[in-house]
């Protein structure tokens, strides 16, 4: 694999840079035409072009999927494609595809299920989970009369160890729900492991991960990692707002759920689906599959019998997001140690604090949470903005983010969240930014000025 070869990542050629940047809207602008630096990509991606113009095409199809005329057909041959595709994003075998508004949504709606119709004393989860796990498992522990066990974080590596995970697992156990990623520190989970050794203790436990926050960075292979239920969001996956996509395993999608009485056993959708989510999944599998076809051709693996085949989709999609996952460790490692003379990266900034940081850099996606020392993580967030630069804080105030936050002893943080569309360049005018803010911050009668705009 690649990821083996470049422990530090590498950035994408230029010719390719530019291919990349022009499939998205509004990478350099927002959307009045203002010029700015977009590093909130976590709370929501920038989209691909073609993935807007299909909801747009497909959304005002006025026609009903569950006919038989020709139009309808047609709308059936899109879900069906999506459908497919989304398997094979996540080397997934049989069980079923949920469509539902939200990633949200359709994870309380899989922690339902199962809560209520698996016997057991207890409901595992950890303390980094994003609100719709962790107070699904909440709710429904209550609910059923049974404990729930919560894995601590480990501030050292901004995540969550397997042994702390796996030790809460017994045989009373009915259900495991993990993030695989952290939406604050960027850690990864140990998600095999993590499977591997719960498995081993109850062979029969149902696991459940949230991968709305990973799914854009990192390879997922359920091949690998089996588990019941898993969810993206496809609005921070280059895709469309209102939309959520779950994919369960047989036995998790035969269990008692909120249907329609005359749909079969496994069906989970209510109503009639729209056309467009399924259509937008196609363009997100479409264009990575096109990046990995760039990447297979820029850097080809050793040769081995067999290789003069087509690449599957699958192959594809695998060398494309390993692409990504490369350009993004690449602009982590400026982020973190910059250019090296010429500018330092946040780890040697005076006035800065690069928190839960971790040297190993195959263990994060492209999150960094960081403070600016006497500037509340707000009032942070308010100067970025000030000069061009579109971050989020990360603070106690927030439902959001209070648990996890504390579990690392924090009252705030900025994160910064860029994606694969960005270039280095973008992360060097984010550093003079972040420069900027510190030398402010020594000139308190002019903190909060708009002086450097110009950087931009």
């Amino acid at each position: 694999m690649l990821a083996a070869r470049y422990p530090q990542g590498l950035l994408f050629r230029e010719a390719v840079m530019r291919q990349v940047q022009e499939r998205f809207l509004q990478v350099d602008h927002d959307h009045a035409g203002r010029p700015r630096i977009y590093f909130d990509n976590a709370g929501g991606s920038f989209r691909l072009k073609a993935a807007v113009e299909r909801f747009a095409q497909i959304d005002a199809v006025p026609d009903n999927t569950e006919r038989i005329h020709p139009v309808a057909r047609e709308l059936q041959a899109i879900q069906a494609a999506g459908t497919d595709d989304l398997r094979m994003m996540l080397n997934a075998q049989g069980g079923s595809v949920h469509a539902a508004l939200t990633a949200s949504g359709a994870m309380f709606e899989m922690v339902r299920a199962i809560a209520l119709n698996v016997p057991g004393t207890n409901l595992v989860t950890t303390v980094l989970e994003h609100p719709s796990s962790y107070d699904a498992m909440e709710r429904y522990a209550a609910e059923t009369g049974r404990e729930l066990r919560v894995a601590p974080s480990n501030p050292a590596t901004g995540g969550v160890d397997v042994d702390a995970v796996v030790r809460l697992v017994d045989e009373g156990t009915t259900l495991l729900n993990v993030i695989y990623a952290s939406n604050i520190s960027g850690a990864k989970l140990d998600l095999e492991r993590i499977v591997a050794a719960a498995r081993a203790i109850k062979p029969d436990l149902y696991i459940v991960v949230d991968a709305v926050q990973h799914a854009p960075h990192g390879l997922i292979d359920l091949q690998k990692t089996p588990v019941d239920g898993i969810n993206i969001a496809p609005y921070k996956f280059f895709g469309c707002r209102g939309s959520g996509l779950a994919w369960l395993s047989q036995r998790a999608a035969a269990l008692p759920h909120h249907k329609l009485s005359a749909k079969p056993e496994g069906f989970w959708d209510l109503g009639s689906s729209s056309p467009w989510q399924f259509a937008v999944v196609t363009e997100i599998a479409d264009y990575v599959c096109w990046l990995g076809r760039q990447a297979l051709q820029e850097l080809p693996e050793p040769a081995t019998a067999g290789d003069a085949a087509e690449p599957s989709r699958r192959a594809l999609f695998a060398a494309g997001i390993e692409r990504i996952m490369l350009h993004e460790r690449a602009l982590l490692a400026r982020l973190l140690d910059g250019d090296g003379a010429a500018r330092p990266g946040l780890r040697r900034m005076p006035g800065v604090q690069v928190f839960l940081d971790h040297p190993d850099l195959t263990l994060r996606d492209l999150i960094i949470a960081i403070g600016i020392d006497g500037v509340d993580c707000t009032q942070a967030v308010h100067e970025y903005g000030l000069r061009g630069v579109t971050v989020y804080e990360r603070s106690v105030a927030s439902l959001y983010s209070r648990r996890m936050l504390e579990s690392f002893g924090l009252s705030g943080a900025v994160r910064v969240s860029p994606l694969h569309c960005h270039t280095a360049s973008d992360v060097d005018a984010f550093l003079r930014v972040t420069e900027e803010i510190v030398r402010a911050r020594h000139e308190a009668p002019r903190f909060g000025s708009n002086q450097a705009a110009a950087l931009l």
